[in-house]
């Protein structure tokens, strides 16, 4: 009898290792079953994580640190020892703008949409902005939801612009919305997205987890084979319709980039990770000064399944 997980991550192609995993059989030469989901919104996902629902969260490193620090976007009924057990990306986040945008200083007096507030990659964008001559309270920030549901209500225009990844970046420039700032033009290296687990049933499940990080890292071994390339990319074209023919060279290149894509070996960056905090330290509600990055951290199982993918 096969061991069932539940995986519940955000829509983009950083999920492709998980899909070369699965259509690859990765998983299943680990014994597992693998139900995955992709999630309408980081409110939604970490009321699910947090009840116990899902099993493993593809998520972004700084949800893991606001939810355990009670300063999550929905108030949880208890605070579940949420721990990022192996790193993903970088993750390149683009402010991408309604077509008659043209600068910053455009957007000042305009709404612009988010997945939440106060968590995920808000930060980012507030930082962006700063630095390039707008504070929080010249813009009006919205929650909107995931990545699908924020570039829609870009072009359909019911927000200035919004902060993307990949593959929507691409999908935006294609159809003619600007990319006005960059994240990798800011910061040097950021601990964008992870994989999670609780604590309690991490040390539960060990067994189940360390194969299901096995076959994960398998998938991204195969994802940023080069050879493979041709054949990643027609895997992430089936996974992800919606990204046109003309937009998917521009997401391969963003995906498998040392500045701006998937992470070899499941690595977590510190400097990315301790950038997470600075900017949490910075913006969060609880204005806390957050240096530990250990504690969000629980790494063992990564070294156990690193130690038998190669021995």
């Amino acid at each position: 009898m096969r061991g069932q997980l539940s995986v519940l991550a955000f829509p983009g192609a950083p999920n492709l290792p998980l899909f070369a995993a699965q259509a690859r059989g990765f998983f299943t030469d680990a014994g597992l079953n693998i139900d995955f989901q992709t999630t309408p919104s980081s409110v939604f996902q970490f009321e699910q994580f947090g009840a116990g629902k899902v099993d493993i969260a593809f998520t972004a490193f700084d949800n893991v640190v606001a939810y355990r620090e009670g300063q999550g976007a929905v108030k949880l009924p208890s605070l579940p020892d949420f721990r990022a057990v192996m790193g993903c990306t970088q993750i390149e986040l683009s402010l991408v703008v309604a077509p008659g945008i043209k600068a910053v200083e455009d957007l000042r007096g305009r709404s612009l949409a988010l997945d939440a507030v106060s968590t995920g990659f808000a930060f980012v964008l507030y930082e962006m902005l700063a630095l390039s001559g707008l504070t929080p309270g010249d813009y009006e920030v919205i929650p909107v939801g995931a990545t699908p549901e924020r570039w829609r209500s870009v072009k359909e225009g019911a927000h200035a612009g919004t902060i993307t990844i990949e593959p929507f970046t691409s999908i935006a420039r294609a159809a003619g919305f600007p990319t006005l700032l960059k994240s990798s033009d800011f910061f040097s290296a950021y601990q964008g997205g992870v994989i999670a687990a609780r604590h309690d049933w991490a040390g539960e499940n060990e067994a189940a987890l360390t194969g299901f990080l096995r076959a994960y890292l398998r998938g991204l071994d195969w994802a940023l084979d080069p050879t493979k390339r041709e054949a990643a990319a027609a895997m992430l074209a089936a996974r992800m319709p919606e990204i046109q023919p003309k937009a998917l060279d521009a997401v391969m290149r963003s995906l498998l980039s040392e500045r701006s894509g998937l992470t070899p070996k499941g690595a977590i960056l510190r400097d990315g990770a301790r950038t997470v905090l600075d900017l949490r330290s910075k913006y969060g509600a609880g204005k806390a000064v957050l240096t530990d990055v250990d504690c969000y951290l629980e790494l063992g199982l990564r070294e156990r399944a690193l130690a038998s993918a190669y021995p």
